[in-house]
């Protein structure tokens, strides 16, 4: 209970943290979010500023948002004024957890195969092969990788679409781009485990007894050498996170990430602040699960 009541101290500390840097960073760019190359009449804008309370003092615009918050209500937003933040999140939040979701599955499901496959062969061809693909992998950025698998399969092989939402064909470029380099990160850091595992002096103890590869493999040597793979999981998520603002613009998906690239843009204080802390809440969530999981996996984080 103890150690409960600490993370969430933590968690709620790290967030008021966040959102107060963003809170601040926002207002201090140039602009407004009400700014237009046809400026309104005074009286409009003076109205626009009451009702969005901008006319008010930058502490008093803090306080105010702080208490909202405090009562689960992320404010309206400026860009789109017929809905309120947290109907906003509430659309976006399912479509990149299912888009992230997919992507880390697909990365762990190849990743640690190839790892496995690779490590096991340490310094063979094989090896190096795969561990030099990988390196590309981790080496092209998203938006690269993006428009590739849009002029690939869409517009030279017409197997799927450029972008949009709504059917199961969307899915699959923007979960293979969000997925592509974890894969190469994953199968490197899996090989890496894998082989110093391999290597250890009680798998060889175990191996001049006459165990089979498979058993050294599967009861010996697989649960330790995915303790990285554990432990990369947060990076991993975060690198989901926020490589989707990338991703679903380039795919016009309607998630978080194109929420939040369009209220930057924007100046939409309200919406970038809500998706901040939805995103930076998650992350610290994500956090406590992967700490726990490896607890659960190593007895030596327990006696810690």
């Amino acid at each position: 209970m103890k150690r409960l009541l600490s993370t969430l101290l933590e968690a709620l500390i790290t967030l008021w943290l966040l959102a107060t840097l963003c809170f601040f960073l926002l207002r201090a760019a140039p602009g407004g979010p009400f700014d237009t190359e046809k400026a309104a009449p005074p009286e409009v804008q003076a109205m626009l500023e009451r009702q969005y309370r901008l006319d008010l003092s930058l502490p008093e615009q803090y306080l105010a948002w702080l208490r909202d918050v405090a009562h689960g209500d992320l404010g309206p937003s400026f860009q789109y004024p017929d809905y309120s933040v947290n109907q906003l999140v509430a659309q976006a939040l399912p479509v990149s957890m299912l888009n992230g979701g997919l992507a880390l599955l697909l990365a762990l499901g190849i990743g640690i195969p190839l790892g496995i496959f690779a490590g096991r062969r340490a310094g063979g061809w094989t090896d190096r092969l795969l561990m030099f693909v990988a390196g590309l992998g981790i080496s092209i950025p998203k938006f690269v990788v993006a428009p590739l698998l849009v002029l690939l399969f869409a517009v030279i092989l017409k197997w799927l679409p450029a972008g949009g939402w709504g059917e199961w064909r969307h899915i699959v470029l923007p979960v293979i781009a969000l997925a592509l380099p974890n894969i190469a990160y994953c199968a490197r850091i899996m090989r890496a485990s894998m082989a110093e595992t391999m290597s250890a002096e009680y798998l060889q103890a175990a191996r001049s007894r006459g165990y089979s590869e498979w058993r050294l493999l599967t009861q010996h040597a697989l649960r330790p050498a995915l303790l990285p793979v554990v432990a990369w999981l947060s990076p991993a998520l975060i690198n989901v996170v926020t490589g989707s603002a990338v991703v679903e613009q380039v795919f016009g998906i309607p998630g978080m990430g194109r929420y939040f690239v369009q209220g930057a843009l924007n100046r939409d204080y309200t919406l970038v602040l809500g998706v901040v802390l939805t995103v930076g809440a998650l992350i610290v969530l994500i956090n406590v699960v992967v700490d726990a999981l490896r607890a659960q996996m190593d007895p030596r984080l327990r006696r810690g």
